[in-house]
C-alpha cells in the first residue's frame, strides 16, 4: 500500500448499508465507493497529487497509481531472489538495529561469502578457470564444506562432475543490487527500529520470534506485534508506574485527557485535510466538473442550424470534398466555388451540370497527369487526352471500372446512359470520395504538400530569426540607454560641484600659503586677498551660469533622443504587427490540413472553413451536424463554455484566437445574405410594365458557374 507522505494511508470502506441497484462513484485503481460526488472528486485529486511514496523501492514524487505500479515492479524483482538465500537474509533482518542502508550493506558481505545450489561461477584447476554450476553441498569426513559441482562448456552443457572446496571457486559478484536487498527488507518487515519480519515469513523459514535481552526493556509483544513501552505510555494504553489507587485515579485521568486532546487532533487534522482537498486544480474532465458559487454567469448555447439540403449523415463528406478542392483550386485548375453552391450542384438533378463537370474533370486530370493505374486504363481504351462535356461521363466510368468493384457497378450504367443527375446524393459524394483518395495518392499533391510543409518551416526560422534580432536589439538598445544615462549624470553632478570644490581648493590654498608669510606682510597681502576674492567670485557665477547652460542643453538632447525612440518604436509595433499579419496570411495560403478548433464537454467537434466562415459543429458519432452562422450564436457560444473543464478551455482559447477572423467572415457572409435576400425580392417584384432585363437569381448561381482556371 502506497505511503502518503511517508505515512501509513488508510481506504475508504465500503458502506454497509449498500444498495446492488444504487448509483455510486467508484476509484479504478482501489475500489473505493462513495455516494457524494464531491468526496469522489476530493479523493480523485488527492490522488493525483504528487505526494506518495512506494513503501517497496522508497521511490517518491508519486501518484497513488505511479506507487501502486511501483509497488508491483519492486515485489516482482523481491521474488526473484533465490530461495537458498532468503532464510539468511530473514535471520539477518529480525530484531536489526540498523539503518536500512547499514542493513542491506551487511547483508550484502553475508551473502557473498554464501554459496547455494544453482549458483553458477568459476572454478580453479591446474590447467586453468572453467565454468561450473554448484549441484550440491556436502561435508568430509573433518566437517569441511564441500561441494559438488558441473563443470560447463561454452553453451552451458554439462561436461562432468566434480567435488571442490571452497577455496576452489572464484567468487562472483552477486546478481542483485543493494536496491533491490532494500526493497527486500521493506516487503519482508511491518515496522523498523528493530526491523520485525511478518509472521508468516518468520514461520515459513523458521526464524526465531522471541525478543532478545537487549530489547526487553523497550519492547513486548503483544497479539504478535511488536509494542514500544514509551509509545504505550504516550498513548495512554497503560499506566506502568501508578500501583496504589489515587496513583491508577491519577493515571486514568491523564489517560482520559490524552484521549480527548488526541480526539481534537484528529478533527482538526481531518478539517484541514479536506480544507486542502476542496482546492481543486483546474482544468479537469470536462464531464466532472460542478457548478459552484463562483462561476461566472454563462450563457444559454445557442441551438445550432441544420437546414442542410444533403442528408445528415453526407454533411461531413461535402464538407471534406468541398475543402479539397478550394485548397488545391490551383493545382487542379479549378476556380473556387462557395460551400451553398457545391452543396446546390450536388443535389441538382440536372446531368450535365458544368460545376460537377468542372470537379470531376479536374480531378480526373489529375490523375491522368500523375501516369498511374488510371492513366495505363486510359491509354488501353484508347481515349483523347482531352476531357470535355460530352466526353467526362466516359472518363468517369473508366475509373469506377479500373478495379471491377462491384460497389460502383449500379451507378455506371445511369451514368453511361447520360443520366448521372439522377443519382442520389450518397451516390455523387461516394463517387467523389474515391476520386479524392486516389487524388491524395498521386506525387503531384504529395509534392505540393511537400513544398508547403519546406515553406512552413521557412517562414517559421524567419519568424524565429526576427524575434531573436528585436530581442538582441532591444537589450542593445536598453544597454546603450543605461550607459548614457550613466555618463550624464556623473557629468552634470560633477559640473556643479567641480566648479565649486575647484574654487574652494583654490581660496583654500591661498589661505595656506598667506598663513605662511611673514607678519610685516600680512596687511597688505589681506588687501590683494580682497582683490583676488572678488575676482574668483566673479570667475564662479560665469562658470555657475555656462554649467546650467550645458545641464539644459543635455536635458534638451535627452528628451529629444526619448521621443525620437518612442516614435521609432512604435513604427517598428506598427511594422511588426505587419509582419506579423503577413506571415500569418502567407501560412494560410500554403493549406496543408484542415483541423477542428476543439471539443466541447459532450466531445461535439467544432469546425471553422477559412472559406466559408460558419462554424459547424459535428457529433460524436459523425451523424449530426449543425453550423453557428451569426456573430450573436458565436458570442453566445463561447459565453456557455466552462473554462474549467480541458476541452471547453482548450476550445475557448482557439476561437479566441481567431475571433477577428472569424468575426469577419461571418459579418461578410452575413452581408452577402442580405444582398442575396434583397436581390431574390427584386425578382420577385419586377413589374411586367419594365422592359428592362431581369435579373439574374442569387439563388441559381450554380447554375452560371465558369471555371476561369481551365486549362487550354
Amino acid at each position: 500500500m502506497p505511503l502518503y507522505k511517508r505515512k501509513p494511508f488508510s481506504l475508504v470502506e465500503v458502506p454497509n448499508d449498500l444498495d446492488p441497484k444504487e448509483l455510486v462513484f467508484q476509484i479504478r485503481f482501489t475500489k473505493e465507493i462513495f455516494r457524494d460526488y464531491q468526496g469522489y472528486l476530493n479523493r480523485i485529486n488527492l490522488y493525483r497529487q504528487r505526494l506518495w511514496t512506494c513503501k517497496i523501492s522508497g521511490k517518491s514524487n508519486l501518484t497513488y497509481e505511479e506507487a501502486l505500479v511501483s509497488e508491483k515492479h519492486a515485489i516482482e524483482k523481491v521474488q526473484q531472489f533465490p530461495q537458498e538465500l532468503v532464510a539468511p537474509m530473514l535471520s539477518i533482518i529480525q530484531f536489526s538495529m540498523l539503518p536500512l542502508r547499514d542493513l542491506a550493506d551487511k547483508i550484502l558481505l553475508k551473502l557473498q561469502e554464501c554459496l547455494f545450489a544453482g549458483l553458477e561461477l568459476y572454478g580453479r584447476k591446474e590447467t586453468g578457470v572453467f565454468l561450473c554450476r554448484i549441484i550440491k553441498t556436502l561435508h568430509d569426513s573433518t566437517g569441511k564444506k564441500q561441494y559438488k559441482i558441473a563443470r560447463l562448456d561454452k553453451d552451458k552443457e554439462v561436461l562432468g562432475y566434480d567435488l571442490v572446496y571452497d577455496e576452489d571457486l572464484i567468487k562472483r559478484k552477486l546478481p542483485f543490487s543493494r536496491e533491490m536487498v532494500k526493497s527486500f527488507i521493506r516487503e519482508s518487515t511491518y515496522r523498523n527500529a528493530p526491523w520485525v519480519l511478518h509472521g508468516r515469513l518468520s514461520e515459513k523459514h523458521g526464524i526465531s520470534t522471541h525478543l532478545p535481552d537487549e530489547l526487553k526493556s523497550k519492547f513486548y509483544v503483544q497479539n504478535g506485534t511488536l509494542i514500544s513501552y514509551k509509545k504505550n505510555r504516550k498513548n495512554g494504553e497503560e499506566e506502568m508506574d501508578g500501583k496504589d489507587e489515587s496513583g491508577k485515579n491519577k493515571g486514568k485521568k491523564r489517560t482520559e485527557r490524552e484521549k480527548v486532546g488526541a480526539s481534537q487532533m484528529e478533527e482538526r487534522s481531518e478539517k484541514e485535510t479536506l480544507k486542502r482537498l476542496e482546492a481543486i486544480k483546474y482544468p479537469i474532465e470536462d464531464l466532472l466538473v460542478q457548478p459552484c458559487p463562483d462561476d461566472p454567469i454563462f450563457t444559454e448555447r445557442p441551438s445550432p442550424s441544420r437546414d442542410f439540403k444533403v442528408p445528415m449523415d453526407c454533411v461531413g463528406e461535402l464538407l471534406m470534398i468541398w475543402d479539397f478542392c478550394s485548397s488545391f483550386s490551383r493545382l487542379l485548375h479549378l476556380s473556387p466555388f462557395s460551400l451553398e453552391d457545391f452543396e446546390n450542384a450536388v443535389c441538382h438533378k440536372e446531368s450535365n451540370l458544368t460545376l460537377i463537370v468542372e470537379c470531376h474533370s479536374a480531378l480526373l486530370r489529375l490523375l491522368i497527369k500523375d501516369n498511374g493505374e488510371y492513366a495505363s486504363t486510359i491509354v488501353k481504351r484508347k481515349r483523347k487526352s482531352k476531357i470535355t462535356l460530352i466526353t467526362w461521363s466516359e472518363y468517369l466510368c473508366d475509373f469506377l471500372d479500373r478495379n471491377n468493384s462491384p460497389k460502383f457497378r449500379p451507378y455506371m450504367a445511369t451514368i453511361k446512359r447520360g443520366h448521372y443527375g439522377l443519382l442520389d446524393t450518397h451516390a455523387k459524394l461516394e463517387i467523389f470520395g474515391e476520386l479524392l483518395n486516389c487524388a491524395l495518392e498521386t506525387d503531384l499533391i504529395r509534392e505540393q504538400l511537400d513544398e508547403y510543409i519546406g515553406q512552413w518551416q521557412k517562414i517559421g526560422s524567419t519568424r524565429r530569426g526576427e524575434a531573436l534580432e528585436e530581442a538582441k536589439r532591444r537589450r542593445e538598445e536598453q544597454e546603450r540607454l543605461k550607459a548614457e544615462s550613466k555618463v550624464n549624470g556623473f557629468t552634470n553632478g560633477n559640473g556643479l560641484d567641480g566648479s565649486g570644490n575647484n574654487l574652494g581648493v583654490l581660496v583654500n590654498s591661498t589661505h595656506n600659503k598667506q598663513n605662511g608669510l611673514a607678519e610685516s606682510e600680512k596687511t597688505d597681502h589681506v588687501s590683494k586677498k580682497r582683490k583676488r576674492t572678488k575676482k574668483h567670485k566673479g570667475k564662479d557665477e560665469h562658470k555657475l551660469e555656462d554649467v546650467q547652460h550645458i545641464s539644459k542643453k543635455e536635458a534638451q538632447k535627452i528628451a529629444l533622443k526619448h521621443t525620437e525612440t518612442v516614435e521609432r518604436e512604435e513604427i517598428e509595433m506598427s511594422s511588426k504587427e505587419q509582419r506579423k499579419q503577413h506571415y500569418e496570411t502567407e501560412m494560410e495560403k500554403r493549406f496543408i490540413r484542415t483541423n477542428p478548433l476543439g471539443k466541447d464537454k459532450h466531445h461535439n467537434r467544432y469546425w471553422w472553413f477559412r472559406r466559408d466562415g460558419r462554424i459547424f459543429i459535428e457529433s460524436l458519432d459523425h451523424k449530426m451536424w449543425g453550423y453557428y452562422g451569426t456573430k450573436e450564436e458565436l458570442d453566445a457560444l463561447m459565453g456557455s463554455l466552462n473554462r474549467k473543464g480541458e476541452r471547453e478551455r482548450s476550445l475557448q482559447t482557439q476561437l479566441e484566437k481567431f475571433y477577428g477572423k472569424i468575426c469577419s467572415g461571418l459579418q461578410k457572409r452575413s452581408k452577402h445574405s442580405a444582398d442575396k435576400i434583397a436581390l431574390e425580392e427584386a425578382v420577385l417584384r419586377r413589374s411586367t410594365r419594365v422592359r428592362a432585363p431581369p435579373r439574374d437569381n442569387p439563388a441559381d448561381a450554380f447554375l452560371r458557374y465558369v471555371n476561369k482556371w481551365k486549362e487550354d
